[in-house]
This record gives C-alpha cells, structure tokens and sequence, in this order.
C-alpha cells in the first residue's frame, strides 16, 4: 500500500529561555492509504506535537516529512498551508465552528477558500451535513445543537472537501459516551469508505476502534506497544 504519510527521525525542540527542551526525540512513522490510526501516549508525551507536525500545523526541528510522496519538511510557511488545506481535514476536542454563522455555513467555509461557487458549495455542504445525520438542522448555530452534534458539524466540515487525511485530535473529550460512540461510528464509517483516519487520543478504550495503535512516550514511539 502507499504511504500517505512518512515521517523519519523528526525531531522537535523548543527553546524556553536559555533551555532547550525536546518535544520529539527521533520519531519514524509511515501511516498507509487507507489505515485507521490512533496514537497515543500520555500528557506530555509529545502526541500532541506530532500532531501539529502531521497537520502541517508546525515545523520539524530536523528530520523529514512527505505528506503523499511531497516533502513537506522544511517547506515555506505559505506552501505548507495550501498542502494543509488541501490535503487535511481537521477535527478538533473544541469543535472550533464560528458561533455566528448556522451550520451550513459553517461547513462551506472550506469551499469558499477554493473558489468554489455558491451553489455548488451549499450542495456539497447539504450533502455532508446529510450524512452525519444533520439534514434537518442546516439552518442552526452552533448554539442551538449539542456537543455530539456540533462535533458532527466539525467532521462535515473536515471532509466537505475530500482530503486525503482526516486528523482529529481528542474527538470525543468534550462528549458524554453515549454521543462520543456516535462520533466513533461515524469515523469507522468513514474509514471503510477509504479515507485515511488519524486519531490522537488518551483514551484506551476510543485508541481500540483503530486498527493500529501507535504509542508515544517522552518523545519516543514506544515500539513495545505499538500494535
């Protein structure tokens, strides 16, 4: 299978003062098209800088990145954010929509950044909205909705544009169990349409819906427990 995402001994450093302190201390992981991957670890592991790196949302100190056979690693800033939009969809704990805007809208943001017209962006907007199960309350704000729906509104916002990556960041952390096992389904369901599913997490029991788990300890990939 080919890899969507190849990263070898990424390392990353962050200055505090006259200290340097590591995050990531040489960390190799290729994630295959397709998979469905959690990583986890502890507080203060470094999942959470991974993470940023994964997303395109921060930069190695060394090491190399492709994302899709592209080496994103030491890439321009303004280049890194045209791969990040286009290739990955975000989901974040806090769901992260825009309180003023209804649903709809909210979905459609993605879409007005690639030019796409208004009515064919509503169209796709509807449709994903559709498929979480959010056909009836398109004209909603944030507000009006419950955790597990506005987490659903997030993930209609994160594949509305078909990335290649789905990167979600403790999506259930925010949910009482029984929305945050919706939320799950939902992510198996997506992972058997053929997207490419990464899921940071310190749950156990949400890393088990994966199908491999990688675990990262004091910047590390812990290869006695990656599954």
């Amino acid at each position: 299978m080919q890899s969507v995402i190849k990263i070898e001994n990424i390392k990353k450093d962050y200055k505090m003062g006259k200290i340097t302190v590591p995050a990531l201390k040489g960390v190799d992981v290729d994630i295959k098209r397709g998979e469905y991957v959690a990583i986890v670890g502890p507080s203060g592991s470094g999942k959470s800088t991974l993470m940023h790196i994964l997303g395109c949302l921060d930069t190695p100190t060394n090491g190399s990145y492709n994302l899709n056979d592209e080496k994103v690693s030491g890439m321009a800033k303004r280049k890194l954010a045209s791969i990040r939009n286009k290739e990955i969809g975000f989901i974040f704990q806090t769901f992260n929509l825009l309180p003023h805007l209804n649903i709809l809208k909210n979905v459609e943001m993605p879409l007005m950044y690639f030019g796409i017209g208004r009515r064919k962006r509503k169209a796709m907007a509807k449709q994903v909205l559709m498929d979480v199960g959010l056909g009836d309350r398109l004209k909603h704000k944030p507000s009006e909705l419950s955790g597990g729906q506005r987490q659903r509104v997030a993930i209609a916002r994160a594949i509305v544009n078909d990335p290649s990556i789905i990167l979600a960041d403790e999506p259930t952390g925010n949910l009482d169990t029984t929305s945050g096992g919706d939320i799950l389904s939902i992510f198996s369901d997506l992972h058997k349409k053929g997207h490419t599913v990464i899921m940071v997490t310190h749950d156990p029991k949400v890393a088990k819906q994966a199908n491999r788990v990688i675990t990262i300890v004091d910047g590390l990939i812990d290869n006695g427990n990656n599954a």
